[in-house]
C-alpha cells in the first residue's frame, strides 16, 4: 500500500478505495506534493484489479479549498514567478485526465466545501453524495482568476450555460440543497449518514460489472462533442467488448437460473 505526505489510501476487502486528500489544516488545499501524490493515487487505483470503485473525500471539516495560495506565495518568494500554464499541465490536468479516463466509477463523499480546483475536483467525479453541511463554490474570480481544472468543461453542462456564467462570474456559493436541485450533486445527507450513504453507492458499484461501467464512463464522455451517428457507431464498438466479458455471460446465466449475478468484473 503506498504511502503518501498528504493523502491517505487505503482498500477495503469489498474493492473500494478510498482516497483522502490530508491537509485539514488549510482545509486540504493544494500543494506541489498533494497534487502529484493525486495523480498517483490515480494510477494506483488503474492498476490495482482488486479495486473496482473510489472514493474520493477530505479529512476534517472540508473536501478541498482549491490551491494553497501561501504555498504559491512561498514558492514565489523562494524561486521567482511561477506559470499558471505550467503548474495546470503538470499539477492539476493530469489528476482531471486520469478521473475521467479511470474506467472505474469515482464517488465523491463531499464532506466540506469544494472551492475552486476543489469544486473542479468534485465535479470531476462519477457520483457526489453531499453532507448537509459541504457547498460548492468557483472561487477563482474573487482572485481575479478563471476557472480551470475542468471546471468550465463540467459546469455548463451540468446547470447549463447562463447558471454556469453566473457561478464563475459571481463566484456565488452553493449550498448542498442548492446543489442537489441544479443538478451538481446525486444526493445530500446529515453528516452522520454521510458514510453510510457514500460507501453503501460505492459498494453497490463495487458489485457491479466493472468493465461495463467504464464502457459507460468512455461513451458519455464521448457523447458531448460527438454527433447521434458516431455515438450509434461508438455504442455498437462498446456493446461488442462488453458482450465478450465475463460478466455479461454471468448476467445472462444468473438471469436465466433466477438467481443474483456474482460479478468479478472482468
Amino acid at each position: 500500500m503506498p504511502e503518501y505526505s498528504s493523502l491517505l489510501y487505503e482498500v477495503r476487502p469489498d474493492g473500494v478505495a478510498t482516497i483522502t486528500l490530508n491537509r485539514p489544516e488549510v482545509f486540504n488545499a493544494f500543494n506541489d506534493a498533494q497534487s502529484y501524490e493525486l495523480q498517483d493515487a490515480f494510477k494506483q487505483v488503474a492498476r490495482d484489479a482488486q479495486v473496482r470503485a473510489v472514493v474520493l473525500t477530505g479529512a476534517g471539516r472540508a473536501f478541498c479549498s482549491g490551491q494553497d495560495l501561501k504555498a504559491s506565495q512561498q514558492a514565489e518568494a523562494d524561486g521567482g514567478s511561477r506559470s499558471f500554464y505550467d503548474s495546470l499541465h503538470k499539477r492539476y490536468n493530469p489528476i482531471i485526465r486520469a478521473m475521467r479516463g479511470l474506467p472505474k466509477p469515482i464517488i465523491c463523499r463531499l464532506n466540506g466545501v469544494a472551492a475552486g480546483a476543489g469544486c473542479s475536483l468534485a465535479l470531476a467525479c462519477d457520483a457526489i453524495v453531499a453532507s448537509t453541511d459541504a457547498s460548492l463554490i468557483e472561487v477563482f474570480i474573487n482572485i481575479g482568476l478563471v476557472p480551470d481544472s475542468g471546471s468550465s468543461y463540467f459546469l455548463p453542462r451540468l446547470v447549463g450555460s447562463l447558471k454556469a456564467f453566473e457561478l464563475c462570474a459571481l463566484g456565488s456559493k452553493v449550498p448542498a440543497d442548492e446543489a442537489l436541485r441544479l443538478g451538481l450533486v446525486n444526493q445530500v445527507v446529515a453528516p452522520e449518514q454521510l458514510d453510510e450513504a457514500a460507501y453503501g453507492l460505492a459498494a453497490r458499484y463495487a458489485a457491479a460489472p466493472t468493465k461495463a461501467i467504464g464502457l459507460i464512463k468512455q461513451m458519455l464522455n464521448k457523447s458531448g462533442a460527438a454527433s447521434l451517428d458516431e455515438m450509434l457507431d461508438y455504442e455498437a464498438y462498446c456493446q461488442q467488448i462488453a458482450g465478450e466479458s465475463a460478466d455479461y455471460k454471468e448476467g445472462v446465466l444468473a438471469f436465466s437460473e433466477k438467481r443474483k449475478p456474482a460479478f468479478q468484473g472482468r
